[in-house]
């Protein structure tokens, strides 16, 4: 793996009605009391974060990052761009802003190996593109990819749309099978062993701390550990 690169873009906060006083004094995007000391990248970066965490099976070790607000008295940052190092020397970068103009929900990931590289665009969550060095772009789209974790998350025929709703019914599914495994003092089911825990909650909070710390220090490398 060399580079990994991720973002999360939306534009609602630069509606215009989220611009003025009164929504910055009572939504809760803006109140460190309920987000916490990050507005964007506690909300949406930490999902851009931990899907090239989860795709790529690697965690970057060292974060250069910068916050910014767009909306002037916005307390909490509307915007955040990252500079990754992982440890077998790739290199990544995670972007995500809710200032992003034109944009609805535009998660998307691409990783780059030295054979080949994977795209996803979760609008388009029926499909990932596949380019080999050297070849041309391969469009696998779901119900089609064999296999028995593609097969175990495939509910209805190739062709229907499925993607969003589904995801969580898949984290429902496999939650269920674990507790069901649990309670009958089985082995947990293989196929489940995707579903989050509490560690990589704790790897999300660690990331907004190197973020916070790093853009503290006027956008220097800080170090991370999850």
């Amino acid at each position: 793996m060399r580079l990994v690169h991720v973002e999360y873009a939306q534009d609602w906060m630069a509606e215009d009605a989220n611009q003025d006083a009164a929504f910055q004094a009572t939504n809760w995007h803006n109140d460190p009391k309920r987000a916490g000391p990050t507005g964007c990248t506690s909300d949406i970066g930490t999902h851009a974060f931990h899907l090239a965490g989860f795709v790529s099976g690697m965690q970057p070790n060292e974060l250069l990052a910068e916050l910014h607000s767009f909306t002037p008295d916005r307390v909490l940052d509307d915007h955040v761009q990252v500079m990754l190092r992982y440890a077998n020397g790739a290199r990544g970068m995670l972007w995500s802003s809710q200032m992003a103009t034109g944009c609805e929900n535009a998660l998307k990931l691409r990783v780059f190996g030295s054979k080949a590289s994977l795209a996803f665009d979760q609008e388009n969550p029926n499909e990932l593109w596949l380019t080999p060095q050297g070849g041309c772009a391969q469009r696998l789209t779901r119900g089609r990819v064999q296999g028995a974790a593609a097969e175990r998350a495939t509910r209805i025929p190739s062709g229907h749309p499925e993607g969003y709703l589904e995801a969580f019914a898949q984290l429902y599914r496999d939650a269920a099978a674990q507790i069901h495994a649990i309670e009958e003092g089985q082995a947990v089911p293989e196929g489940s062993s995707w579903l989050p825990t509490v560690v990589d909650g704790v790897a999300g909070m660690k990331f907004i701390d190197a973020v916070l710390a790093s853009d503290e220090a006027g956008s220097r490398w800080v170090g991370l550990t999850v």
